[in-house]
């Protein structure tokens, strides 16, 4: 599978790329990773890192490498992993055999532990996490240096050797780097590398009872793979001086780090840990719940990944954060599916609708247009009869101006079919309206002399004896307001409403799981998973109204 349509982009790693290879500082190679830890499925996030990684090596003729950093078990799992490759290549890329473990590098990890020890730059400290936390200092203070800093390297390598053997408990000892207490960067403040944690994992089993932390096995990694560039996101900016300091300390190769902005989305929760607490409190039904901004999420919701990269080319890439507003992602899906997706009519919440002079036992096959706006996608048959449904809010006993739809005694134009009157309103004991009587005017067939008569409303409808019953899913943002704050949301306890009496024309009788339609005056849809046999699900990818498109203008 090839990177679709790579394109060198201005962006300032480019310009960096572009200033490295002037100056031949890795003999020409562009080589790009995209490392994620498999502790979550991904969001719309990874997917601008990824479109950016796997992007920039192929607009320079280098490679990309899938790397998953699994350096922490107590919250990895295979499902994680086989969710991120699926998306990655759902996405539209491939790392070819270039797949990656940071576990596969584990012993190699660990020598390099020993050998930072050797030369006396690491220690193994007693000292807990708590007290650890103490002895970092503030803002305006240095730390305290721990009093087990000054061990022999001959004490260091042995009690180091025996928290792998696991002769201690989790959380007794560390392995710290041994740089400056007094560093106004506090990574730099003697940060932990290693730590005891008995816990089994998903690659290695329990051959490990210590496990090496991200910041120390990220740039080891990096070296290992010949990574160029190290691109990540900016809250890693104040870890790039750790990141060099592994690498100089122990004196290998050393790939260059570039952080660019992470993305922020209105409306949308963009941290993995609180969508994995959405997950395990049953707010949502799955991390693939169409409300979840997941990329399986996306993907179950009806987006589709050239809607992504699109989206994921248009906001760019920043040094600085800012919020993108999630009307551009919306724009992007519907550009996409606005020429693929066939139009078809169907009722949300429907309402009886009687045409009283047409005949009892006459149906007509009427011709309808996929797309208008793609021709080439040809033309449907849909039945025509005297009993239709039409949208519950298409009538108004009592409107007020400008209301151009059904109303008592108006004129409407029912799509690809006649013109209709209201006559009489049917309400229940309650005083619900049940049904309307109408009549038609068969001279106004669409397509015919007669349609030449206009009227201002037209309606999408669908034969009560032929219409599929369905349930459709109308979903919302998860969040009410533009808020960024991970800790604290204002949840949105409408994201979703279930319609279950729906109906749908017949020509949706035999769509599969993942197809796409635009709803004639609804929105785009996507049929579920959840489907059954003679009950099709439909999930609202997008309304059709774009705010985002008109605010440009």
């Amino acid at each position: 599978m090839s990177t679709p349509n790579p394109v060198i982009s201005t962006n300032f790693i480019q310009s960096i790329i572009d200033e490295d290879n002037k100056t031949g500082k890795y003999g020409g190679r562009v080589h790009t990773r995209f490392p994620p830890e498999p502790n979550g499925y991904l969001h719309i996030g990874h997917a601008k890192s990824i479109c950016l990684n796997f992007g920039i090596a192929a607009a320079n003729d280098g490679l990309c490498n899938l790397r998953f950093d699994d350096t922490n078990p107590s919250k990895e799992d295979i499902e994680y992993v086989e969710s991120i490759m699926e998306d990655v290549r759902w996405l539209g890329f491939d790392w070819d055999e270039r797949m990656f473990y940071a576990a596969d590098y584990f012993e190699q990890l660990y020598q390099y532990a020993e050998q930072l020890i050797r030369s006396g730059k690491a220690f193994v400290c007693d000292l807990t996490a708590a007290q650890i936390r103490d002895h970092r200092g503030t803002l305006v203070e240095p730390g305290k240096e721990s009093p087990y800093r000054n061990r022999s390297v001959e004490e260091n390598l042995d009690l180091f050797r025996r928290m792998r053997a696991g002769e201690f408990p989790d959380g007794s000892r560390t392995l710290r780097a041994k740089i400056d207490m007094a560093s106004p960067n506090f990574n730099m403040r003697d940060p932990v590398l290693y730590r005891i944690l008995r816990a089994s994992h998903h690659r290695t089993g329990d051959t490990w009872c210590i496990y090496p932390m991200y910041d120390y096995a990220h740039p080891i990694s990096d070296s290992i793979e010949g990574i160029t560039h190290s691109v990540c996101t900016l809250e890693f900016e104040d870890h790039r001086p750790l990141y060099d300091w592994v690498l100089d300390a122990l004196a290998i190769y050393h790939p260059q780090q570039i952080e660019f902005a992470r993305l922020n989305l209105t409306n949308t929760v963009m941290s993995k840990r609180k969508l994995r607490e959405l997950v395990e409190q049953s707010y949502v039904s799955g991390w693939d719940d169409p409300r979840m901004p997941t990329i399986s999420g996306l993907r179950r919701r009806g987006y589709t990944p050239t809607a992504i990269r699109d989206f994921c080319d248009r906001i760019g890439v920043a040094k600085s954060n800012s919020l993108v507003d999630v009307g551009l992602l919306e724009h992007c899906i519907r550009e996409d599916l606005n020429t693929k997706a066939s139009r078809v009519m169907a009722v949300l919440k429907p309402l009886k609708l009687v045409i009283e002079n047409y005949p009892e036992d006459m149906v007509e096959e009427l011709e309808a247009e996929n797309n208008s706006e793609n021709p080439e996608m040809g033309t449907r048959k849909i039945p025509f009869s005297k009993v239709i449904y039409i949208e519950q809010d298409d009538f108004m006993e009592n409107p007020p101006k400008k209301f151009f739809r059904l109303t008592p005694g108006q004129e409407v134009r029912l799509k690809h079919a006649y013109i209709i009157k209201c006559e009489q309103v049917i309400k229940d004991d309650a005083g619900e309206i049940t049904e309307l009587r109408c009549t038609y005017d068969p001279t106004t067939k669409s397509g015919e002399s007669g349609s030449a008569r206009k009227v201002k409303g037209v309606l999408h409808w669908v034969s009560a004896a032929h219409a599929i019953s369905a349930e459709v899913r109308l979903y919302d943002y998860l969040l009410m307001d533009d808020q960024t704050n991970d800790d604290e949301y204002n949840m949105n306890p409408n994201s979703l409403i279930t319609l279950s009496e729906s109906l749908v024309e017949p020509s949706l009788a035999q769509v599969k799981p993942g197809d796409k339609f635009q709803f004639l005056r609804q929105g785009y849809f996507c049929m579920d998973r959840d489907s059954i046999p003679g009950k099709p699900v439909f999930n609202r990818i997008v309304g059709l109204r774009d705010t985002w498109a008109k605010l440009q203008k």
